[in-house]
């Protein structure tokens, strides 16, 4: 039982791990393509327009899921999984490949939605918008939104609780918003039972919400690409962070199942919103691109060249409250999960400059 869960939390921090990697291998070539998306990445009035963009994106599908207009947001999901798609396949193949491989991408998610079907399209989905907001958000607009979106996530979660009705909308959908970690081979998502659970934040380049949470047979606990709360509960379906009516989730203690170690009583697969992958690795990629090179050389990695020590110190602080959050979790309680993951990408980005010898206003972006 513990085993299951050890290979569960160590899926997880796999797939942060892909999407931290994959964005920073694609920093460098996304800004020899001129992919940057604003004219000035110092403004930090750049990240309040991302966050204005997320709080309409939100309305709009809490309206969608209340008027029972479901198809609008897979349609917007589907389309924006292309659309991110072909900007990474464009950098690494010629321009009709690039084009063929981010269909493929996305009929893959219409035809088979199965979970090692999500979780690519949501590493690619995730690398590419990390590395497009890393080029784009200078350090200063890069810890703006990281800050604002942490407080926003932990007001959603547990003042308003919003982001719970719009989990729920978006777990049923089987798209990349969440990233799927199984804790059993035999688990299947698209056999899975749906079921009301814990509920999360929004959707990835749709601009919501994500956390991490923990589902069972029957639940799919939300997430999209930004913040939102985790949870323990069983079921595959779930899009919010709070524990479903089969909930399987770990008891208050350390235990992940019941006191007599019954199988049936570990959750199946947990959930973790994409944005909760995608947005601490925008700092990631922010210090890897834009601190200066004489301060932050890069570490010499193969294939990495964009790779220094703030940006791997960054990484490791992002592992340090993925892995609390995780632990937190487990432990039967729903939980925002941008607060402790953009709080960890912060502290350690911060360390691993002031390391450097990078001056604290510099670090700052100020």
């Amino acid at each position: 039982m513990r085993r299951r869960v050890a290979a569960g939390v160590g899926f997880a921090a796999l797939l942060f791990l892909l999407v931290q990697l994959g964005a920073l291998a694609l920093v460098p070539t996304f800004d020899a393509a001129g992919y940057q998306t604003v004219e000035d990445p110092s403004d930090p009035t750049n990240s309040l327009v991302y966050i204005g963009a997320i709080l309409v994106a939100t309305a709009a599908m809490l309206a969608a899921f209340k008027f029972d207009l479901q198809w609008v947001v897979r349609g917007f999901v589907v389309l924006a999984t292309a659309s991110l798609s072909w900007y990474v396949f464009s950098v690494l193949l010629p321009p009709l490949p690039a084009i063929g491989a981010s269909i493929v991408v996305a009929a893959a998610l219409v035809v088979y939605p199965e979970w090692y079907v999500v979780d690519t399209a949501g590493v690619v989905m995730g690398a590419g918008a990390a590395g497009l907001f890393g080029i784009s958000f200078g350090l200063l607009p890069a810890l703006v939104l990281l800050t604002v979106l942490a407080v926003y996530d932990a007001i959603s979660v547990y003042g308003t609780e919003h982001m719970l009705d719009l989990a729920e909308g978006v777990m049923d959908l089987n798209l990349p918003v969440v990233l799927v970690v199984p804790t059993t081979l035999s688990y299947s998502l698209r056999d899975a039972t749906t079921d009301v659970g814990s509920g999360d934040g929004e959707s990835g380049e749709d601009g919501s919400e994500g956390d991490a949470h923990d589902g069972g047979d029957s639940d799919n606990s939300p997430t999209d690409t930004d913040n939102s709360p985790t949870d323990t509960d069983d079921s595959p379906t779930d899009t919010d962070n709070s524990p479903t009516d089969t909930d399987d989730s770990a008891t208050d203690s350390d235990e992940p199942a019941d006191s007599d170690g019954d199988e049936s009583s570990i959750r199946d697969a947990f959930f973790i919103g994409l944005g909760d992958a995608v947005i601490p690795t925008v700092i990631v990629a922010s210090a890897a691109f834009f601190l200066p090179t004489e301060l932050t050389p890069s570490l010499g990695v193969p294939g990495l060249p964009a790779l220094t020590l703030p940006a791997l110190t960054a990484m490791v602080g992002t592992f340090a409250g993925l892995f609390t959050l995780l632990w937190m979790v487990l432990k039967g309680r729903p939980h925002a999960g941008l607060p402790l993951l953009n709080g960890g990408a912060i502290g350690g980005y911060l360390v691993g400059a002031l390391a450097s010898g990078v001056p604290l206003l510099t670090a700052l972006g100020l």
